[in-house]
């Protein structure tokens, strides 16, 4: 097992067919520890999603399952939490937010979480 690395998911969900779920479940079991974000307060293995922006400390990685659209309410709290990288699973392919994250020094994987962990190169 690699480097821990502190993920923030984006969009989670307590739903077994999205992948926010499933991200959250296997970096957990690779061992990442894992706080949560989506737009209602559940518990999914013990983990917390919150509603709201909390300030979480040492986050190395936010891996995003909103779109687009939805990233923007977020812009400002995903740069406040100065993570690493940001991962853009598929279908949240965002430029825009491509240039704040440059702009400020964070770097950007276009990817998918659920295939980086599984080849280990998450």
């Amino acid at each position: 097992m690699g480097v821990q690395k502190k993920t923030l998911v984006m969009g989670a969900s307590t739903d077994p067919g999205r992948y926010a779920y499933k991200a959250i479940k296997m970096l957990g079991r690779y061992g990442h520890p894992v706080v949560a974000v989506g737009k209602k307060q559940d518990e999914l293995d013990g983990i917390t999603i919150e509603k709201e922006h909390v300030q979480f400390d040492g986050v190395d990685t936010v891996t995003l399952y909103l779109n687009p659209m939805n990233q923007r309410q977020y812009y400002d709290y995903i740069i406040g939490l100065k993570p690493k990288r940001v991962i853009f699973n598929p279908g949240t392919e965002n430029p825009e937010l491509y240039a704040l994250l440059k702009q400020n020094g964070i770097a950007i994987e276009v990817g998918c979480t659920l295939v980086m962990l599984s080849i280990n190169q998450y």
